[in-house]
């Protein structure tokens, strides 16, 4: 005999469980959205298998070790990541061109946060959408920029330590080796905005 069932596969999507995390994920936790940054499963010597995570709040910033139940349902966001043009600012507002669609996307400080230090107009950066909403800028790990000024190192002074202040082309100030002179692009990493090298 044979049985004809009237529903697909597409019918019937079953939420996820913490144990189909992955790193990358982003869940809707205590109704904020968090991005999975380390997922373990463990198996304690009592008790339920249960899932360790490491994740960042994409609202706030902050990180959290976060445990669930390996059958706990959770609810995994779509994601998308666009590669955008920063076209200007004003008045602390960010303009980035999306070049497919030609559709200009303003975004807040309050988004982009230390990544308005490395913003240069006509650049194309990373940005992550959580659910159709542009949630994060992500940085590459280190970035080319332009010094504007920088004082001339003192004639005599060889020391490899020292240092001297740089004003970037992005308002960014940080500490360059004496050699560095304005006019150059240098590599800044986005981490710790340090100086990582010539360009």
């Amino acid at each position: 005999v044979t049985v004809y069932l009237n529903y697909s596969f597409e019918d019937y999507t079953p939420m996820p469980i913490a144990l189909d995390l992955r790193k990358g994920n982003v869940i809707n936790y205590n109704g904020n959205p968090c991005l999975i940054m380390e997922s373990h499963h463990r198996t304690p010597g009592k008790g339920q298998p249960v899932v360790q995570t490491k994740m960042r709040n994409l609202s706030t910033g902050r990180s959290a070790d976060v445990r669930f139940q390996s059958t706990e349902k959770v609810e995994v966001l779509m994601t998308e990541r666009k590669n955008l043009e920063f076209s200007y600012e004003d008045r602390g507002v960010y303009s980035f061109m999306d070049l497919e669609t030609y559709d200009s996307i303003e975004l807040h400080p309050d988004i982009l946060e230390d990544a308005v230090n490395f913003l240069v107009p006509n650049t194309e950066y990373e940005i992550l959408f959580v659910d159709g909403n542009p949630i994060q800028l992500i940085l590459p790990s280190t970035v080319e920029l332009k010094v504007i000024e920088s004082p001339e190192g003192i004639r005599g002074d060889t020391a490899s330590n020292v240092q001297k202040p740089a004003l970037l082309e992005t308002k960014l100030t940080i500490q360059v080796p004496l050699f560095i002179k304005e006019g150059e692009v240098i590599k800044v990493n986005t981490s710790d905005k340090s100086y990582s090298g010539r360009s």
